[in-house]
């Protein structure tokens, strides 16, 4: 069993910063997946940001490259989303999540352990 928190967000004005904070407590694979998603009212959960921990490889939605920058501090267990340039259409639930055994690693939905999510608002 592997624990996810996020913690980080909040409300900011558009072209503002975040940066989301996700603690991993439990085993998680050297080769596993750590993933950002997102879901707002009326939409179905997206992929955000990913990053394999065997090799620190990331890959982002096209919505948020250039703009959000996924990492992993190894000492501390924790998982970060930094956002920068924040617009109105970034505004959801956010949730991290992590799964093994996943080549590459995907950004859709198939993770098996999840957060509860931190709620990230943008003003215009």
């Amino acid at each position: 069993q592997v624990q996810l928190v996020e913690s980080g967000g909040g409300s900011v004005q558009a072209g503002g910063s975040l940066r989301l904070s996700c603690a991993a407590v439990g085993y998680v694979h050297s080769s596993a997946c750590m993933a950002w998603f997102r879901q707002s009212p009326g939409k179905e959960r997206e992929g955000v940001a990913i990053i394999y921990l065997g090799g620190g490889s990331t890959h982002y939605a096209d919505s948020v490259k250039g703009r959000f920058t996924i990492s992993r501090d190894n000492a501390k267990n924790t998982l970060y989303l930094q956002m920068n340039s924040l617009k109105p259409e970034d505004a959801a639930m956010y949730y991290c999540a992590t799964g093994s055994q996943m080549s590459p690693c995907p950004l859709i939905p198939k993770y098996v352990y999840w957060g509860q999510g931190t709620q990230v608002t943008v003003s215009s």
